[in-house]
């Protein structure tokens, strides 16, 4: 009888020393779930943005004494991003070159302190596409109607909004409007005269 106590004794201390040591603190069952849920929102919030497309907003200010003001939208879905641009106060019925510049910075009165060209890849001047080369802020020109409005779609998958891709993001430069067309053949900016507008693509 005392043999099958203490076998009973031993299977309950046994069975307790098990449970104990499968209990987990509550504190850490916790941030486990929470770090599960965060992964997953970022999972859900990364699938929202492919099927939505991340939206950004840039305000054209006049820059050289000109009127020249509107917007441009760059929505990235997937791999591609398309610029939409809305243009009012240009010379009328006249092409004027438009490219995305270096800086983020709209300050100067002439719009230089935008920079150069954004040309990540170190190519010359050229229309887009052109085998020979060609900058990937070389956009090209757009065409404004009889009361100086223009508009424009450009669709590239050499951009995207924010990823970690120096030669894509297009984030961090700015975008200008010139006074004449670009002639896609002077280097190292197309002979497209003074800048008439400017805008920041910032975050």
């Amino acid at each position: 009888m005392k043999t099958i106590q203490l076998t009973l004794v031993g299977l309950f201390l046994i069975g307790s020393y098990s449970c104990k040591e499968v209990k987990r603190d509550p504190d850490e069952t916790g941030d486990s779930m929470e770090e599960t849920m965060d992964g997953m929102n970022d999972d859900t919030n990364a699938m929202k943005n492919d099927m939505m497309g991340k939206t950004l907003t840039v305000q054209m200010m006049p820059k050289s004494g000109s009127e020249v003001q509107g917007t441009i939208t760059f929505t990235q879905k997937n791999e591609e991003v398309t610029m939409s641009v809305d243009l009012t106060g240009l010379a009328a019925d006249g092409e004027h070159a438009i490219h995305i510049h270096e800086n983020a910075d709209c300050s100067a009165d002439d719009g230089t302190s935008a920079g150069g060209h954004w040309n990540p890849t170190d190519e010359k001047h050229g229309k887009w596409g052109d085998a020979e080369g060609f900058h990937d802020g070389d956009i090209g020109n757009l065409t404004a109607d009889a009361d100086g409005n223009a508009t424009m779609e450009f669709t590239t998958d050499k951009w995207c909004i924010g990823c970690d891709d120096t030669q894509k993001n297009i984030i961090g430069h700015g975008v200008v409007v010139h006074q004449d067309a670009d002639d896609f053949t002077s280097q190292p900016s197309g002979a497209a005269g003074a800048r008439v507008s400017c805008g920041e693509i910032t975050e």
